[in-house]
């Protein structure tokens, strides 16, 4: 039988925000895609005297980056050695959420945006001082306005290339700030998917030189943050705009509960400023980038559609994210 690789993908146990980690499998083409360990104390998941984690795949894609017929993407799951869910397993709740509001038929498009660094500086940035200021970087056009194009290109080809759901690529505000688009998909496939998405934005970058980071405020000052607005609708929502105001009213409810759980320093984007909302007040609004939620002026027109979640944090964690969405919107909170 002819060999593959296969790249095994988890998420680790770091703190405060979890890392993405992987390594090589050789299988055999055509076999069913075995659990595996790894050694847990190198990833804040166990301690030395008992360091053994389990991986199990949840989803498997063409590797892009190796691109031998038998290679494959492998995104895992962290158990125990009792085959449990580990406790920095947070797909294991985001499932059973799923599972218990799947009559909702709950749909999720994220907007993942990033910043390009080359050494300690963003990309674009001189090695002192400022750019120009911010206003012609946006889906901007030009050496002068646009860095990192090339990376951006690299990345949407391996992207598309693995049969990840990507629906688009915009340059962002700041200079070396772009996002890409994962959906609409259920939660569990837009969060496995787009923490594929991530790994291989972190591969590609490595081939130029680059690295790319999820941090909220890669740069201090008059700059925009970087987001991972989330977009959903329940089949409600897709029928009745009632029902999309109700989605934004329940958010609003259990606003400190979302912030607490939407990503680490989440105070230092949403300050109000930077089409924010600040973290410490909810509204939401019609067309309104600067609310913690907005309902898109289409969907006010046709009177049905979906909502955009403008909290979350680039650096946010997308099982906990859809998870708390479901539960707050499909599970009748009124407190």
């Amino acid at each position: 039988m002819t060999s593959g690789r296969a790249e095994y993908i988890w998420i680790d146990g770091a703190i405060p925000t979890a890392k993405v980690r992987s390594k090589t499998k050789i299988v055999e083409a055509g076999e069913e895609m075995p659990i595996w360990g790894f050694d847990g104390s190198s990833t804040n998941q166990a301690d030395g005297s008992n360091s053994d984690c389990v991986l199990r795949p949840v989803m498997t894609k063409p590797d892009p980056v190796r691109k031998g017929s038998n290679d494959l993407l492998v995104m895992t799951e962290v158990l125990d050695t009792h085959l449990e869910p580990h406790v920095s397993n947070t797909r294991a709740a985001c499932a059973a959420a799923a599972a218990k509001y799947a009559d909702h038929e709950m749909i999720f498009g994220i907007e993942q945006e990033y910043t390009f660094f080359k050494g300690v500086r963003p990309l674009g940035f001189p090695d002192s001082g400022y750019p120009p200021p911010q206003g012609g970087y946006y889906c901007g056009v030009g050496d002068d306005e646009v860095h990192g194009r090339d990376v951006v290109e690299a990345h949407l080809e391996k992207c598309m290339a693995a049969g990840l759901k990507i629906d688009g690529i915009n340059a962002e505000v700041m200079p070396g700030q772009w996002e890409f688009q994962i959906g609409p998909l259920p939660a569990l496939e837009v969060a496995d998917q787009l923490w594929l998405a991530r790994w291989l934005l972190y591969r590609v970058a490595e081939d130029f030189g680059v690295n790319a980071t999820l941090y909220p405020k890669p740069a201090r000052g008059d700059w925009n943050g970087a987001g991972a607005h989330t977009n959903f609708s329940t089949k409600e929502m897709r029928d009745d705009y009632q029902a999309c105001v109700d989605a934004a009213e329940a958010l609003s409810r259990r606003h400190k509960l979302h912030i607490a759980n939407y990503g680490h320093a989440i105070e230092e984007r949403l300050t109000g400023l930077h089409e924010t909302c600040s973290y410490t007040e909810f509204r939401y609004g019609v067309s309104d980038r600067g609310a913690s939620v907005r309902i898109p002026w289409q969907v006010h027109r046709d009177q049905k559609g979906y909502i955009e979640d403008r909290r979350p944090n680039a650096n946010m964690d997308p099982y906990v994210v859809t998870r708390l969405i479901m539960e707050t919107v499909c599970g009748g909170y009124t407190e």
